[in-house]
């Protein structure tokens, strides 16, 4: 984690020299996952997560942006709708720990320098890399236990809202569903060292894992009026 905060500011303190606006802050909100173990909700918040966010403001209509987020995501069978999970009676905890570079996209011009309050809806999309626990289920019991570290490749598939809040803040509220590389947020897909041993696979095996973060975002602008003419 220590890795991925140094990136954040790495990348903060090499654009605030040029005339451009900037913009950093914080990220709150809820988790879930999409798997083969507890609810099938695409938008069920069941867990907590918080980050940091950074954001080159290049055009009035796009930004290049980076954050981390720290999260914790959880399933239990017993909360599902479907029978057969429920009698399987499996459940996993794992944590998540994201760094996610890319473009935010505003559908209209969002000009903060306008003098009057700013809303717009946003697209945002790049390239995830997260780090989490391996995990896999021990045969003969239902319980499923973490044996190693990992990290994978996820695909930040994000829409959301934002607004200006005074002259120097900016609010936003946003959806955020991760596709990742990996069966094995659950521990129903392990590979590797003790699991290729004693892991028992379930599940669809053919389809990997999601995460969706659910939540506010709030930035504190800096850096001088942008001249975005020769962009």
């Amino acid at each position: 984690m220590k890795y991925f905060t140094g990136l954040l500011f790495l990348l903060a303190t090499t654009f605030v020299g040029h005339s451009q606006t900037y913009e950093i802050g914080g990220m709150l909100g809820g988790m879930n996952y999409i798997g083969d173990v507890g609810r099938t909700n695409y938008i069920s918040p069941n867990s907590f997560g918080f980050g940091g966010i950074f954001k080159w403001n290049r055009s009035q209509r796009h930004a290049f942006r980076a954050s981390v987020l720290v999260a914790n995501i959880k399933g239990d069978d017993v909360d599902s709708n479907e029978s057969r999970r429920q009698e399987r009676g499996y459940s996993f905890e794992n944590s998540i720990q994201e760094l996610s570079i890319g473009v935010e996209y505003t559908f209209w011009e969002f000009n903060m320098y306008s003098g009057q309050p700013v809303s717009a809806p946003y697209l945002y999309t790049g390239l995830t890399y997260f780090g989490y626990n391996a995990l896999y289920k021990r045969n003969g019991s239902n319980q499923i236990v973490d044996y190693d570290t990992a990290g994978a490749v996820a695909i930040p598939m994000v829409v959301g809202f934002k607004t200006t809040v005074g002259t120097k803040m900016v609010l936003g509220m946003e959806i955020g569903a991760r596709y990742t590389f990996t069966d094995d947020l659950d521990g129903s897909n392990p590979v590797g060292g003790l699991a290729d041993e004693e892991g028992l696979k379930f599940g669809n095996v053919n389809s990997d894992d999601w995460y969706v973060f659910t939540g506010v975002t709030l930035t504190f602008t800096f850096g001088r009026k942008p001249c975005y003419c020769n962009f």
